[in-house]
């Protein structure tokens, strides 16, 4: 049996390559430094998916391709859209307070894009997912400032951490709302034949 298709992830995120492995697809991690500055006027689905071009992008000039004959690269971002704004990762406590406050009580939807290139071509693929977060007390944000986690997640919240006991109801994917879509991964990396099953 030929060896599997080598797949580069190009993200630091240890939830994609958790969940990557969760599908049973062997990966490599490869540095893919982008600028995730918003363009002016860009709206946030496509500012999620460029972003999730991009690091593809970056990934494959990491690893040399269209050379390396067979190896895919793997981008993916996630943000949380609400009112039409981007809620990224918090800048520092301030800001992961100002964004706990604004989702308590209230729905938002979560933006997960993930691309898959071979240095010849790119294919992405967006999902987008409802998430209702319980009314929060200020008490409860402070202490779970104080854990630290919400620090690097896009809205400052966990869904697979301590966090997950916020959420109320979600309509979609807990997998894009971890940071990577499952089901538009394995039918993106189908596409370019190395799919999952």
């Amino acid at each position: 049996m030929p060896d599997p298709v080598p797949l580069y992830l190009a993200s630091r995120s240890p939830r994609r390559a958790e969940l990557l492995e969760q599908i049973g697809i062997a990966h490599r991690p490869v540095e893919s430094s982008v600028d995730e500055t918003p363009r002016a006027g860009e709206a946030p689905a496509s500012y999620v998916e460029r972003l999730a071009r991009d690091k593809a992008a970056a990934g494959a000039a990491t690893v040399g391709l269209p050379d390396r004959q067979g190896a895919l690269v793997l981008g993916a971002d996630t943000a949380i859209e609400q009112d039409g704004s981007i809620l990224g990762k918090p800048a520092g406590p301030g800001e992961a307070r100002r964004y706990l406050q604004s989702l308590s009580g209230r729905e938002h939807e979560v933006l997960s894009a993930v691309a898959v290139t071979d240095g010849r071509g790119t294919e992405s693929r967006l999902n987008r997912t409802r998430v209702r977060v319980r009314p929060l007390e200020a008490t409860e944000i402070e202490a779970y400032i104080e854990t630290g986690e919400p620090m690097d997640k896009a809205g400052a919240y966990a869904i697979q951490g301590r966090g997950a006991v916020f959420v109320e109801e979600i309509t979609g994917s807990y997998s894009a709302v971890m940071g990577l879509p499952l089901c538009e991964t394995d039918q993106l990396l189908r596409g370019f034949g190395a799919g999952t099953l």
